[in-house]
């Protein structure tokens, strides 16, 4: 499981401070917590301040690639700052997100395809938000035949089928996950990612919800997620959900994962 830590976003009334006061020592250990989490990724976002966001985004990149050994994952829509960003990021870092939106495929799909970066391939497009699984897969294979056709490896592709909240139609859960599974059955070399959280939006009890899904997601072929590596019982419910589909080579992540104590009300 690909994991990208979702906390250094400046929609985050704490981030948004930090950033504002360039309060580097926040950022550093917002992405030290997360790396030592378990996090292969950190997810970077200044998408509130705008105007200065390509210089907030690349200051972003390089506090956190001071402080930490990961690469990051890039969370703007905004070309200029996606460059700023990939200017002082080093190694390859993450594109999160490209969708079929007009103006977003236009601008990303050049950066995406000149910096052979992994890609974050989110199934919305300029009719809306897909509802089922038809909609989600049409999309997807829109935008992986795109990308292939501009030279991004297969293996940089992260489809995100789009997670919705079952509070507003309870049908949602189950057209991603079937919409997941069609896509890795058609376009093989190609990987899922998603951000999680949406899923339990509205209603109560949502680490639960979240948890849960997440063990369903990944029983259908999930292996990559956007969330809080901080979240000590989703990392311990994406260990074992692997190691029970058979993703984890005896089931060595997992037992490392117990012998470190991440692994929460256990019992032998």
């Amino acid at each position: 499981m690909l994991v990208v830590g979702e906390l250094l976003n400046a929609s985050r009334k704490a981030v948004k401070t930090a950033i504002m006061n360039q309060d580097a020592p926040c950022v550093a250990e917002l992405a030290r917590s997360q790396a030592e989490a378990g996090a292969h990724y950190i997810d970077v976002n200044a998408g509130v301040f705008l105007d200065r966001e390509p210089q907030y985004l690349a200051w972003l990149v390089q506090v956190v690639q001071e402080a930490v050994d990961l690469p990051c994952a890039l969370d703007s829509p905004n070309p200029k700052a996606m460059e700023a960003a990939m200017e002082v990021h080093q190694g390859t870092p993450m594109i999160n997100s490209i969708s079929l939106e007009k103006d977003r495929w236009e601008t990303l799909l050049p950066l995406a395809a000149h910096n052979q970066c992994k890609v974050v391939a989110l199934c919305t497009s300029d009719e809306g938000m897909p509802k089922t699984r038809e909609q989600r897969v049409a999309i997807a294979e829109k935008m992986i035949d795109g990308l292939l056709a501009q030279g991004v490896k297969a293996e940089n592709i992260y489809v995100d089928p789009l997670v919705q909240p079952i509070a507003t139609d309870v049908s949602f859960g189950t057209q991603f996950l079937l919409a997941m599974e069609d896509i890795l059955s058609r376009f093989p070399g190609v990987h899922t990612m998603c951000g999680l959280s949406n899923i339990s939006f509205g209603l109560p009890a949502r680490q639960m919800l979240n948890r849960t899904f997440m063990a369903l997601a990944i029983g259908r072929g999930l292996d990559g997620a956007i969330i809080n590596p901080l979240d000590r019982e989703m990392m311990a419910v994406i260990a074992a959900s692997e190691a029970l589909v058979g993703k984890d080579c005896f089931c060595m992540n997992y037992i490392r994962a117990y012998r470190a104590g991440a692994l929460e009300n256990q019992t032998d």
